[in-house]
């Protein structure tokens, strides 16, 4: 529906337009000149500017010789924030298609004649209008009531008095509350900053943790493969050494054999003028090989290994101890250690003497 059918649907169509031309801050009709805002929505310059001056009351006002800043505040329609350059509210362009609206509405109402039901009516005169209002009950009535009804003897005022009074008061009410807003919202982007800021400092906390424990890894799989090269070194030189034995035994027992066959061989020799030629030296051979068997041999326990046991209980203690801590925890800690051996070594001393 657009919206020259849905004025004529609702049946008064000034009325209607009256209320699309009220400023939500001062409820009253736009006065000029009217101020378009980024999002669309319209407010008198005062109205801008008064709540401009609430959400930003540093901001240096026109005709300054101090080089202005901008500002901001938020939109009372939409709460859409609003920046503002170095002009402020006299930044913002003017609505004039609003203002000539407001002229043609007021020239509009003008020429119209004024109708009874316009203003409201007093529910016990109906034929009285509300024109003043009673400050002992705090209710609008008509001077009717005054001079003879309920109203008597209240003290009364003029209904455009009071009503100027309140208006005024509401408006800074509003104010205040458009304030209060905006003062609310500038903590909850402080917070929305500190929840930003945290996650950034536990990520770079973690990044510095996780690079700390790389390092100790690469420092535990450095020390495991020259723990691993020692080991593989000792046994190396061991089995180098029982292979040279092997091949010695194995050589002497090669000699051996062969010289028990020589042996058998002469023992099947029939003529004893043979038989005597090699005995001889044949005996001597074999009491020399075997008086000559004087080969090395590995001493008890050469398989062991043991020495290369390692004792990593107050390393792994040490390692669950890991925690978080300040530098001055750490250099108490230190000075502990430093003490107790101090303690120690002064105590061997006095028991050598």
């Amino acid at each position: 529906m657009d919206y020259k059918s849905s004025l004529i649907q609702d049946g008064n169509p000034m009325e209607n337009l009256e209320k699309q031309l009220i400023c939500p801050i001062c409820l009253e009709m736009f006065t000029k000149p009217v101020v378009i805002l980024p999002c669309q929505h319209n407010l008198c310059r005062k109205c801008a500017n008064d709540i401009f001056q609430a959400a930003n009351p540093y901001w240096t006002g026109r005709g300054s010789s101090v080089s202005m800043s901008g500002g901001r505040f938020r939109c009372p329609t939409c709460r859409h924030e609003v920046i503002m350059d170095r002009h402020g509210v006299y930044g913002l362009q003017r609505n004039l298609l609003v203002e000539n609206i407001i002229d043609i509405y007021k020239q509009e109402c003008s020429s119209r004649p004024l109708q009874k039901g316009s203003n409201p009516m007093c529910k016990e005169h109906e034929d009285e209008k509300i024109n003043i209002y009673c400050l002992t009950c705090e209710v609008p009535t008509c001077s009717m009531c005054k001079v003879f009804g309920v109203h008597k003897a209240c003290e009364v005022a003029p209904l455009q008095s009071v009503f100027q009074g309140q208006k005024i008061e509401l408006n800074n009410c509003i104010s205040m509350l458009v304030a209060g807003n905006d003062r609310v919202q500038t903590i909850i982007t402080q917070l929305e900053d500190s929840c930003r800021v945290t996650k950034e400092n536990s990520h770079q906390v973690k990044e510095e943790l996780s690079q700390k424990f790389d390092t100790l890894y690469a420092i535990l799989d450095e020390k495991k493969s020259e723990l691993l090269q020692r080991i593989t070194q000792e046994q190396e030189e061991k089995l180098s050494f029982i292979e040279a034995l092997i091949q010695q035994y194995q050589e002497q027992l090669d000699k051996s054999t062969k010289l028990v066959e020589t042996a058998i061989q002469s023992l099947d020799e029939p003529g004893g003028a043979t038989f005597l030629l090699t005995a001889k030296q044949l005996i001597k051979s074999i009491v020399e090989a075997s008086k000559g068997c004087q080969l090395g041999k590995t001493e008890q326990g050469f398989e062991n290994m043991d020495f290369f046991t390692l004792n990593l209980e107050h390393i792994a203690d040490a390692l669950r101890a890991i925690d978080f801590g300040t530098d001055e925890e750490e250099e108490e800690f230190i000075e502990e250690e430093d003490q107790e051996e101090e303690d120690s070594t002064e105590g061997k001393e006095e028991g050598h003497q």
